[in-house]
């Protein structure tokens, strides 16, 4: 599937309702994460509770990588 890149972030992170509407498995992390806002407020979403092991392919390479879930985890 194609996604768009933003190349000015700082972690990925993925949407649950996105990763359910793929069938991608979930991974439970063993501590929760919270996180901040670019003002250093706390996100309205609930803590990241789960990563997706992915690949990422562009332009002829292939990187595995580990992205945050985030979203309502219920």
């Amino acid at each position: 599937m194609k996604a768009l890149l933003n190349s000015g972030v700082t972690e990925f992170v993925i949407s649950l309702k996105f990763i359910r509407k793929h069938n991608f498995k979930r991974k439970k992390l063993k501590r929760l994460i919270y996180v901040r806002n670019m003002d250093s407020i706390f996100n309205y979403e609930e803590p990241i509770e789960h990563i997706v092991e992915m690949e990422l392919f562009y332009k002829g390479d292939k990187k595995g990588m580990e992205t945050d879930v985030i979203g309502d985890q219920k």
